[in-house]
């Protein structure tokens, strides 16, 4: 397993460099975490007018992304840590919900009891942690996914209020009550330290050291495979 740490805060980069690692299959078995800034990131069969307050978005400076995987539209800011596996079928079963175990052990290990729900979110106390989503080729499979640790809640519900009436044949979100988990942790402690904590649990795991040495922003963009704006 590669496990990488993105320095970039950027969403429609972390967007690409998901992309990229997909279909770059020289990179094998991949876990990488990411911190964006304010971002609304829409699955890839939804309508945005339907699940996103865009004018409050350009009021507050929230890019809105759209992503490669199905599932709902989600908010991302400096209190969300995202992580990504990304994987060859022929080492890994086809994407089911073994992939959020590991992230439930990881969880575990800093006393944090998480379960798997219906739709590979993870709950803790009845509320909404992480919402993951999933993509698939021919060869590889991606499973990303949120953790809630400090993020706006108020900026949360705020930028996800669409207009229902304008959805068309685009799939809606489904709402769940959701929670930070900095409520279960020292309250000296940033989303940061919380990731460090992670990316050592899974250096650990898997017996390597994580590396920050990712393709660039402008390697991405030179070959075509950031689409700004929706």
């Amino acid at each position: 397993m590669l496990l990488l740490r993105s320095l970039s805060d950027s969403p429609a980069y972390h967007g690409a460099l998901e992309e990229y690692l997909l279909t770059e299959r020289s990179f094998g078995n991949v876990l990488l975490f990411y911190i964006n800034r304010p971002s609304v990131i829409v699955g890839r069969n939804q309508t945005i007018e339907a699940e996103v307050d865009a004018a409050y978005c350009r009021r507050q400076g929230i890019e809105i992304v759209r992503r490669m995987s199905g599932g709902g539209t989600v908010y991302h800011d400096r209190g969300n840590i995202n992580y990504a596996f990304i994987a060859d079928k022929d080492t890994t079963p086809v994407l089911d919900r073994d992939f959020t175990a590991p992230v439930v052990e990881a969880l575990a290990s800093l006393g944090i009891r998480a379960t798997s729900g219906p739709r590979k979110e993870l709950l803790c106390d009845g509320y909404k942690i992480s919402g993951t989503a999933s993509h698939v080729t021919r060869t590889r499979q991606l499973f990303h996914g949120t953790l809630l640790y400090d993020t706006d809640l108020d900026a949360l519900s705020l930028a996800l209020r669409g207009d229902g009436t304008r959805r068309g044949k685009g799939v809606p979100s489904v709402p769940s009550p959701v929670a930070n988990l900095h409520r279960l942790r020292p309250q000296d402690e940033t989303t940061e330290d919380f990731l460090a904590l992670l990316i050592g649990y899974f250096a650990r795991r898997y017996g390597t050291a994580p590396r920050t040495d990712l393709p660039s922003e402008e390697t991405l963009r030179a070959e075509g495979r950031i689409r700004e704006g929706r």
